[in-house]
């Protein structure tokens, strides 16, 4: 029995130090601070984007695919991004996030369907940001805590990858690319 104990001790040891040390998840804002190029969400948040992106499930399956639209204004330190989505289900979303620039390269966003605040960071060509998240009804109604990086390039297209996780365990991933409309920007 101990040599059993021992034996799912390691295999959880394991579990966790692959989830924690070697994932999507042991980013840090400070692996991309001497990136380039620099992402400013003024600058690379404004104007019309055009967004397409997949949503796979627990099991890495893909579970959904939308289009998305896109919106980004600023007045001085705060700003809006408004997205308007379309899934291959068929359903449609819209939400807005409230920006809000802080200290350093610190900044705050809320959204009707975000709990509390959101925490993010602007590091080098990236942006990562945690919040906690409410699905709709038609989709479960659950809270997920999430994780977005955004990662800019060189040509002005900003790839996303993001994490939802339920009581610690990937429920799922997005990932999705924002380019800006051509003559939108301000």
């Amino acid at each position: 029995m101990k040599l059993l104990t021992a034996f799912l001790l390691l295999v959880l040891a394991a579990t966790f130090a692959k989830t924690v040390l070697f994932s999507f998840r042991s980013q840090s804002p400070d692996d991309y601070a001497d990136t380039g190029p620099a992402f400013s969400l003024k600058d690379h948040l404004s104007g019309k984007f055009a967004s397409e992106g997949l949503i796979f499930g627990p099991t890495g399956k893909l579970a959904n695919s939308f289009v998305a639209e896109m919106e980004g204004k600023w007045d001085g330190d705060t700003g809006t991004l408004t997205e308007h989505f379309t899934y291959s289900n068929g359903r449609t979303q819209n939400r807005k996030w409230f920006l809000k620039l802080g200290e350093g390269n610190a900044f705050t966003a809320t959204a009707d369907d975000i709990v509390g605040e959101a925490k993010g960071i602007v590091s080098g060509s990236t942006v990562s940001i945690r919040y906690q998240i409410v699905l709709p009804p038609e989709a479960g109604g659950h809270t997920l805590s999430a994780t977005d990086w955004l990662y800019l390039t060189e040509d002005g297209v900003i790839m996303n990858k993001s994490e939802m996780r339920k009581y610690g365990l990937k429920v799922a991933e997005l990932i999705a690319t924002m380019r800006p409309v051509e003559g939108t920007k301000p």
